[in-house]
């Protein structure tokens, strides 16, 4: 078993949450944690831009929630009168030593939050740090949907011999006996999926809704696949959304999903479902607004969530 280490101190804690970066002290009903790598690729920066995010998000946490008391017309409620007990375990950063054992400190991490029932928020990172998150739902007392937003499959093997980058997410989740089947949503234009993983994708049974069908259709197929009642893990990357409202991403698509769309939708699944874990990657801060718009989003995303979950009718209270 991987032992469980100090984390790093964020520069703040997400909403005025108590950071605890002593694992003595990680008991929770809500936990976030920053994580800033994923197995890199030969071409790109290391670290690269993303892995800033973790902190850039929490820096915005006033502007994402004035206060736990101020009235939050999302939630149609104060956020404090729906929180139990919600800690920030601050950063898993990595400079030396192998990949194999980066992750899996990751895991060890996620795994002894789940095994105390909680729910973990994940700040990402490019996308590959999904993967020791999906590998550490087997510590979740039942099989997980994986609901995805992206503009691109993420369904690659490998890429240049590497295979836990950000392009291959959703393909590592398939491999995983404790993911039931997934749900995913906004695909256009082109990524690094070829035909093989499309096909692959299919295949698997991933129910694949790019967004002009989105746009076209609207939400209830979508729902429609998520299987009544089920435990759910949410990964949102940032690039799936619109960049007129989430600009900072590395590979901008127009004609994604809007707030406005989506935040009704993460409520009703989080009312629905129990919502073990969520993760928004990819936001690259270098590229934000001055107004820091899409770590505002990023954050605003997770407070649907969880004050969805944890509302009298959401399904964590009802658990």
């Amino acid at each position: 078993m991987t032992e469980l280490l100090p984390t790093q101190a964020p520069v703040c804690g997400f909403l005025d949450w108590p950071v605890l970066t002593d694992p003595t002290q990680w008991s929770a009903d809500v936990a976030l944690i920053g994580i800033q790598h994923s197995e890199p690729y030969a071409h790109d920066p290391r670290p690269n831009d993303q892995a800033q995010a973790p902190d850039a998000i929490r820096q915005r946490s006033a502007q994402i929630s004035y206060g736990r008391d101020q009235w939050d017309f999302d939630l149609d409620s104060p956020l404090a009168s729906l929180l139990p007990r919600c800690i920030d375990m601050g950063n898993v950063g990595w400079s030396s030593g192998s990949y194999d054992d980066y992750s899996a400190a990751i895991s060890a991490r996620a795994r002894h939050l789940w095994k105390q029932g909680a729910q973990i928020f994940a700040l990402g990172g490019d996308h590959g740090v999904t993967i020791p998150m999906l590998d550490a739902l087997d510590a979740v007392n039942e099989t997980v949907h994986v609901f995805h937003i992206d503009a691109h499959l993420d369904w690659r093997a490998e890429v240049g011999g590497v295979p836990r980058g950000y392009s291959s997410p959703l393909r590592w989740a398939s491999s995983k006996p404790q993911v039931s089947g997934m749900t995913q949503v906004g695909m256009r234009q082109t990524g690094s999926a070829r035909r093989p993983e499309v096909e692959a994708a299919r295949s698997y049974g991933s129910h694949i809704f790019p967004a002009e069908q989105l746009h076209e259709h609207g939400w209830a197929p979508v729902l429609a696949t998520i299987p009544k009642g089920s435990a759910v893990y949410i990964t949102i990357d940032a690039d799936g959304m619109d960049p007129t409202e989430m600009p900072a991403v590395m590979a901008a698509s127009p004609g994604g999903i809007l707030y406005r769309e989506i935040a009704p939708i993460l409520r009703r699944i989080a009312r629905e479902h129990r919502v073990v874990g969520m993760d928004v990657v990819e936001v690259a801060p270098s590229y934000d607004s001055a107004n820091g718009i899409t770590a505002i989003m990023a954050g605003r995303l997770i407070v649907n969530v969880l004050g969805a979950s944890w509302a009298p009718e959401g399904a964590m209270r009802r658990r």
